[in-house]
């Protein structure tokens, strides 16, 4: 319990340090650039205390619970040598931190809201949830691709940059011929797969694999897992978008 506590006494120091800066420079700009005071100075303090509360939490959850769950089940499926197995896993990790990702949540909200004022799809409450429901499927499967190629990226060594390079070559390539309205949402997808839930969970994965594995380096060879799932994502809802 005293462990506990410590770690969380230590967790919000360290989250009151990292949102520090961004007080200041509100403060600043408010007090002496727009030199006004700050409205509902009460409420915007109780928020900024349950947010550095929130993330003291939240990293600490961190540490304690996500992270070792990822490397311990990446040392277990790594120990046993059953390859379909861990590339199932894979996939289903990418497939389910990212279909419950709350930044993808409400980019496909707001996606399916602008599609139907646009008139691109019926302003019914059905095709709306059908449209964001595809979205989300769309860059769920995305990244559940991309965790499967980046492990394999570890247990063979190919190198990082080479698979970058051909993916970003095959968005530039579809891009022309994606609708344009898809394209912005498209490219917003690959940044909301980088969140609370993803991302801790497939850097555990990445990094626990690599420890795992004879010849390869958690520093160089851990990494790289969340780059593919930003990438991947992009892609795939061009495609939906052309599809769709």
């Amino acid at each position: 319990m005293g462990f506990r506590l410590s770690h969380f006494a230590s967790s919000l120091l360290k989250s009151l340090r990292d949102i520090s800066p961004i007080i200041i420079v509100i403060l600043f700009f408010q007090g002496f650039v727009l030199d006004s005071s700050l409205p509902n100075l009460w409420d915007i303090l109780f928020g900024t205390l349950l947010v550095v509360l929130g993330l003291s939490l939240f990293v600490m959850g961190l540490d304690l619970g996500l992270f070792p769950i990822g490397e311990n089940l990446a040392h277990a499926f790594a120990n046993t040598g059953n390859l379909i197995a861990l590339l199932a896993f894979a996939f289903c990790l990418g497939f389910g931190t990212t279909i419950a990702e709350p930044a993808l949540v409400a980019v496909a909200k707001e996606a399916a809201e602008v599609a139907a004022q646009a008139q691109h799809i019926s302003a019914s409450e059905s095709s709306m949830q059908e449209y964001a429901a595809g979205l989300r499927l769309s860059v769920a499967v995305a990244v559940g691709v991309a965790i499967v190629i980046g492990v394999l990226r570890i247990i063979k060594g190919w190198p990082l940059y080479l698979i970058i390079i051909a993916g970003y070559s095959l968005i530039v390539l579809f891009t022309p011929f994606a609708p344009q309205e898809i394209i912005g949402i498209a490219y917003d997808s690959g940044g909301v797969t980088t969140s609370t839930i993803t991302v801790p969970l497939v850097t555990a994965l990445g990094v626990g694999l690599a420890s795992s594995i004879n010849g390869r380096n958690p520093l160089l060879d851990g990494f790289g897992l969340i780059a593919l799932a930003s990438l991947t994502p992009i892609l795939f809802v061009m495609l939906y978008g052309m599809v769709y």
